[in-house]
């Protein structure tokens, strides 16, 4: 619970689930994310076990993210939360 907690790690897995999987990619789709941090948040969530990285081999060289079943399974649980988040995200109190 503390990783999920910590800043942009549920925005980094809500990305992938929505079907970013290059590190550019995920990187557009939060804005604010540094590179530095996303590639810290990455390597926490893969030793979690909730992404795993996906080296392709070709010129250049391609990595790639995806969620685990584990990262799926947990971010179907969190999937009430982001729609809660997307209702009601635009109120500013």
């Amino acid at each position: 619970m503390e990783l999920i907690g910590r800043r942009w790690s549920s925005a980094i897995l809500l990305a992938l689930t929505r079907g970013a999987e290059r590190f550019s990619e995920i990187r557009a789709v939060i804005p604010g994310l540094s590179d530095r941090l996303l590639s810290q948040r990455a390597k926490e969530l893969e030793g979690a076990g909730l992404i795993e990285r996906r080296v392709i081999a070709s010129t250049p060289v391609q990595i790639s993210y995806h969620l685990t079943p584990r990262g799926a399974d947990l971010m179907e649980s969190l999937q009430p939360l982001a729609q809660w988040g997307q209702q009601w995200g635009d109120l500013q109190r």
